[in-house]
């Protein structure tokens, strides 16, 4: 019985969905507008490891056209994907990735000051222990830090934010309100929230003392409404594999399914961590990653040049990888949604997402665009020797 490895680059969407202007993302395309703001710079951009399992294929069947640098014969299986889930958010995105389209609607908050409900606020206000909160908008998570820090540190209250995402974020200092006291808040906050069908709470800690100084730090922690039917890690224990889950898939899934949980700080730690599991797994064992520096630090703060010499880290550490798989493995690359840092606003783009595919003697070839991410899902599953799930078709 062979692995199975799921790696997702966090918002590396390369093209408009059929259904983007239903969300404002009509014309979105993260990773062709990066590989153009880059050719516009003189700098072509430079992902050979990618392009050679079929990126620039991929990207040819979504769009129609191959973003400037790319365009390799492919070596690997590619192909991609549409979102049939009714969102452009993470969880949407990997549950339906690991073979469970979104069978609800998410619960979402206006964009008005203040987004929350008045019984909302009070609940965590009493959870926090505190008088009051801050911001309480919908904003960017690193301006929001940046223009309430230093009235939190003064005061003690909470900062709420939120965005059109199915999520509240609560940012608090790490030593003056405490990382503890965070982390409770948040589990307090998902119970307050699970009767509106919000998707995550999420502790934002960061650190720093006056306006210019503040900096997340790498103690986010995501609690996420737990799936409601099995996913692919469920199946791949039902049948004694293990689950190997790599940055915050395991907080994605509220940690159902999980076996192991690796962490890192950033994503080449995290690339790290990959590898020493890509080392321990065990044949009938899925190894899933997520790497979302490319979402949090540059696809939400709108920088097309630090998202570019990310991609381009992230290639380079391919053949690390690609070197550790054995016979009979299978490797998948995707992503979840888009989040086109040259589009307005800061939010999540509706995008379609890339498949490549690889492993020892695997013949190149199209497997197409795939009306759903949870063909994904049952292709891996498929190839672990699972029985069929509910959704979704192997494309082996």
């Amino acid at each position: 019985m062979a692995r199975a490895f799921l790696l997702v680059m966090d918002s590396v969407g390369i093209g408009g969905a059929p259904d983007a202007a239903a969300f404002g993302d009509d014309g979105a395309d993260t990773l062709g507008h990066i590989a153009e703001a880059r050719a516009e710079a003189g700098r072509p951009l430079s992902l050979p490891h990618l392009d050679a399992l079929g990126l620039g294929r991929a990207c040819e069947l979504a769009t129609g056209r191959i973003p400037p640098g790319l365009g390799a014969e492919p070596q690997g299986i590619w192909g991609c994907a549409r979102e049939v889930s009714k969102g452009k958010d993470t969880p949407s995105g990997h549950w339906e990735i690991a073979g469970l389209p979104v069978p609800f609607q998410w619960g979402y908050f206006p964009e008005r000051v203040p987004a929350f409900p008045p019984e909302v606020l009070k609940a965590l206000h009493k959870a926090a222990g505190a008088e009051g909160s801050l911001a309480n908008r919908h904003a960017s998570g690193t301006e929001v830090i940046e223009d309430f820090g230093e009235e939190h540190i003064r005061t003690g209250w909470p900062i709420f934010y939120t965005s059109v995402d199915s999520v509240l974020q609560i940012a608090a200092h790490e030593e003056h309100f405490g990382l503890e006291r965070l982390l409770k808040l948040c589990e307090a906050g998902r119970k307050i929230l699970d009767p509106l069908m919000i998707g995550r709470v999420i502790a934002r800690p960061f650190l720093g003392e006056r306006r210019g100084e503040f900096k997340r730090t790498p103690n986010r922690r995501d609690y996420a409404i737990p799936p409601p039917e099995p996913t692919l890690m469920d199946r791949v224990q039902a049948a004694g594999g293990r689950t190997w889950t790599i940055g915050k898939i395991a907080d994605i899934f509220a940690h159902h399914g999980v076996s192991e949980i690796l962490k890192g700080k950033d994503d080449m730690a995290l690339f790290d961590r990959l590898l020493e599991a890509a080392d321990q797994a065990q044949p009938g064992d899925l190894v899933f990653a997520n790497f979302v520096q490319f979402d949090s630090d540059f696809g939400h703060r709108r920088d097309p040049m630090g998202y570019a010499a990310q991609l381009e880290l992230f290639d380079s550490r391919l053949p690390e990888f690609l070197a550790k798989l054995r016979p009979g493995d299978l490797a998948l690359v995707t992503a979840d949604h888009g989040n086109d840092p040259t589009w307005h606003g800061t939010d999540h783009t509706r995008e379609q997402v890339p498949i490549l595919m690889t492993g020892p003697g695997r013949m190149a070839r199209s497997v197409g665009a795939r009306a759903g991410f949870a063909d994904l899902g049952e292709t891996l599953a498929a190839h672990l020797g699972l029985a069929p799930g509910r959704h979704g078709v192997s494309f082996l």
